[in-house]
């Protein structure tokens, strides 16, 4: 249940790219992309900071490299041209709904945390944030290790809990029933809109 959102709140959304919300999920994509949308206008409305994070590898992920049951070429050569044929498909390409606005934060990550050697703690800092309202997929990747590392910096967090989801429905599940009511509050994506102020 949502009790409360700090008066500077930024919603934060992890991953909606092309490469990512295609292929099997545990929820339909196109919902949660229009929630995520949805949450992303009711913000700007607000006037409260919209963040993008999309994931980018500048190289290979050592995960796909290190992996037995992965086709990710193991040279290095063969991974650049993995990452060329990726980027010209459009897999890191945002979303158009979740597309960012000129005055949106952008942030690319190598990692699961968008914290991690990025500069959003910096950008949240100059806008005085306190609290975030996480969203995106996958829920037990992107989403938890950016909630994670947002719980160690100290802001309060909400989960729109109808605006991720993930590969597996059992991570999924895990993650909104075992580690986010640890850290912060669950909410649907009508509640934290009901929540938010009225600025207009």
């Amino acid at each position: 249940m949502l009790t409360a959102l700090d008066k500077q709140t930024a919603l934060v959304l992890i991953d909606l790219q092309k490469g990512i919300v295609n292929g099997d999920k545990a929820h339909p994509t196109p919902m949660i992309i229009h929630n995520a949308s949805r949450l992303k206008a009711a913000f700007r409305q607000a006037q409260l900071p919209v963040v993008v994070v999309h994931v980018e590898p500048i190289g290979a992920p050592a995960s796909l490299v290190r992996s037995e049951k992965s086709n990710f070429p193991k040279d290095a050569a063969g991974q650049q041209q993995a990452l060329d044929t990726m980027r010209a498909a459009g897999f890191f390409d945002i979303v158009e709904p979740i597309k960012p606005e000129p005055d949106d934060v952008q942030i690319t990550k190598e990692t699961w945390d968008a914290f991690y050697n990025t500069s959003l703690h910096e950008e949240l800092q100059k806008l005085n944030v306190t609290g975030i309202v996480l969203a995106g997929i996958s829920t037990s990747i992107g989403v938890e290790g950016t909630a994670r590392s947002a719980n160690e910096r100290g802001y309060n967090l909400t989960f729109a809990t109808d605006a991720m989801t993930d590969t597996v429905a059992a991570a999924h599940h895990n993650s909104l029933t075992y580690i986010f009511p640890r850290i912060g509050e669950l909410a649907t994506t009508d509640e934290i809109i009901a929540m938010l102020p009225d600025r207009t």
